[in-house]
């Protein structure tokens, strides 16, 4: 199914978190290396990540046309991974373990897939062509706000 344009926004942000995913997934041992992905994702996530998790809680959570995270077991999920994924980002603070390097990376390749794959063609079934162009112009304004 093509992407609604009113989540295209989100999307392209996804392909930027598959990237920084990556480079955490295949950080080697050697800890130059696990540190310049480090530096690579916290970068991101100071940049981008933070924002687009706020976006999707505070902008698509309620623009959804979904009954909300307590009656929607997908909008329920994506906010436990998204506490999941902050509690991960709290170990990089420190030193580099590139089993936590891994395991955040792992972590936000399958939130996306799950956001892409699932939650998404949920909420463009959900909303009518019109309430999905309203939801787009928050996401929008909201990224332009950032």
């Amino acid at each position: 199914m093509k992407r609604s344009a009113a989540l295209i926004p989100l999307s392209h942000d996804h392909h930027q978190v598959l990237f920084v995913a990556k480079l955490l997934r295949d950080a080697p041992e050697a800890a130059d290396r696990g540190e310049a992905a480090r530096s690579a994702f916290l970068e991101f996530w100071r940049s981008e990540g933070e924002n687009h998790f706020r976006i999707e809680e505070e902008v698509l959570t309620p623009g959804a046309g979904l009954p909300g995270p307590l009656a929607e077991e997908g909008l329920a999920r994506m906010r436990v991974e998204h506490i999941r994924i902050r509690g991960l980002v709290s170990y990089l603070s420190d030193e580099v373990e590139p089993e936590k390097l891994r395991e955040l990376g792992q972590a936000l390749a399958d939130h996306v897939r799950f956001e892409e794959r699932e939650l998404f063609p949920l909420i463009e079934k959900s909303l009518s062509a019109e309430q999905l162009d309203h939801l787009g112009a928050l996401i929008v304004a909201a990224h332009g706000s950032s």
